[in-house]
């Protein structure tokens, strides 16, 4: 495809910067905000955060080397990206699944991520009311219950983020996607460090520090190492066709290599001040730093209830959570929207409403296993779970690790290597370190988490 005819079906990131700030994030969501704090917490803290690390570099910069190659090379969405690179490298059609699984997985996902960003978007105007000043946990509890269990209050939030997803996609990647990021993440950014300073001046920062960031190895359990493996894999939008669709974009001349240790390096960052901004809070008011996923529903608007300018800062806290989804939310929906462009020959404002519309009726699913309707609960392999139980599973158990191992195995043993290392534009031996944690570790480990994860079948 040649420059001219892609510029005609796809734009590009206006600058390496651009493409930077989209794909961090597509990365910083709510599993770096809602989830990295309340799983460090369950996991022992500082060890946890070691382990984290560990597999950032050994797994996630490696895996998201290679999506952003086949985008690149194939300047196509995900599912023709990697059929194109196979044809380039004279393999059988059959990877295509490779891109396509990722495209159902980030569809999927959306669709249940959608709701979980209207309870944050429910809990912006629940804050700025005051409803949390001085509450009793009981109450809080109600609340959010309340929430969750309320069909239409789902409805109405869940359209809300759907909506405003739509149209931004709808309006193409420098108008739409691009102009949107560049305007949310370093608000983002900032409100996150204003609320990291807050924290540290009135919470506990002493104890909050020492949490995570003094190991102890003596709480680090083998499913502590495989839970840091898993969320180090999903935190960084991997296997979920998104890199591959920013890839896609990626002008040029700029380094794939350089780009993915500075995304990788930024979403990390984020993830620790996610916890520098919640456990002084925590602690000062003698929380639970492993309270689980109520953490930032239940137990944080306690503590913002009982503290001075708890209500402005505690509002500025899920601005923020909702600004992390959003961004996070166009980005899976992407991939979806350029397809049914390439392939159906849609213009992309109807692209979009297909897909915002699709999501739409999907996020029922969830909205009503949340609500207890009866109908929302299936019964497979012997287990009764949820609709969005089994959604969840499905997507984050077994479509994401499968997806990633897929991807090692193309880059690594399908793409031909002298292609692949001209690309990166990397010495011979920095080639090698990244050829072998495609082939070998990154496989290995991979596979230990997905095994570990479908031990309930």
């Amino acid at each position: 495809m040649s420059q001219s005819e892609l510029t005609e079906s796809h734009q590009l990131w206006s600058s390496r910067f651009a493409y930077i700030l989209a794909a961090t994030g597509a990365a910083v969501g709510l599993g770096n905000i809602w989830k990295f704090p309340y799983i460090m917490g369950e996991n022992g803290g500082g060890a946890f955060v070691l382990v984290y690390l560990l597999c950032i570099v050994l797994i996630g910069i490696p895996v998201m080397i290679a999506e952003v190659y086949i985008g690149k090379r194939g300047r196509k969405s995900p599912l023709r990206a990697v059929a194109e690179v196979a044809r380039q490298s004279n393999a059988r059609p059959f990877w295509q699944v490779v891109g396509g699984l990722g495209v159902v997985a980030g569809f999927l996902i959306l669709s249940f991520y959608a709701v979980i960003a209207g309870w944050a978007s429910a809990y912006v105007f629940k804050s700025a009311a005051g409803t949390f000043n001085a509450a009793e946990p009981e109450f809080l509890s109600e609340i959010f219950n309340d929430l969750v269990s309320s069909p239409k209050q789902l409805i109405l939030w869940t359209s809300a983020v759907l909506v405003a997803t739509t149209i931004t996609v709808a309006n193409g990647l420098q108008k739409g996607l691009e102009k949107a990021i560049s305007v949310m993440m370093p608000v983002m950014l900032t409100l996150l460090v204003i609320i990291a300073i807050y924290a540290a001046i009135l919470g506990d920062f002493s104890s909050a520090f020492h949490f995570m960031f003094s190991p102890d190895f003596s709480k680090l359990t083998i499913e502590s190492v495989l839970v840091a493996l898993g969320h180090a894999f999903f935190s960084l939008s991997l296997a979920s066709g998104i890199m591959i669709m920013y890839g896609a974009y990626l002008p040029k001349n700029t380094s794939i290599v350089k780009t993915s240790i500075w995304i990788a390096i930024a979403d990390t960052l984020v993830a620790l001040l996610a916890g520098i901004t919640i456990f002084p809070i925590v602690f000062a008011n003698n929380l639970e730093p492993g309270a689980g996923p109520g953490l930032i529903f239940q137990t944080l608007p306690l503590a913002f209830g009982q503290m001075p300018g708890g209500q402005l800062f505690g509002t500025l806290f899920f601005v923020m959570l909702v600004f992390a989804a959003f961004t996070s939310a166009i980005a899976l929906i992407e991939s979806s929207v350029a397809w049914l462009v390439e392939k159906m020959g849609f213009n992309r404002p109807l692209a979009a409403v297909c897909c915002g519309c699709l999501l739409w009726c999907l996020s029922l699913l969830t909205i009503y296993s949340f609500a207890g309707a009866q109908w929302a609960q299936l019964n497979l392999f012997g287990l009764e779970k949820s609709l969005f139980d089994w959604l969840d599973y499905l997507t984050a158990n077994l479509m994401l690790p499968i997806g990633g191992l897929l991807i090692c195995i193309f880059a690594a043993w399908v793409v031909k290597a002298e292609a692949f290392k001209s690309e990166l534009k990397v010495s011979d031996k920095v080639f090698s370190i990244i050829q072998f944690l495609l082939r070998w570790l990154a496989p290995a480990m991979i596979i230990i988490v997905f095994l570990n994860l479908i031990d309930v079948l």
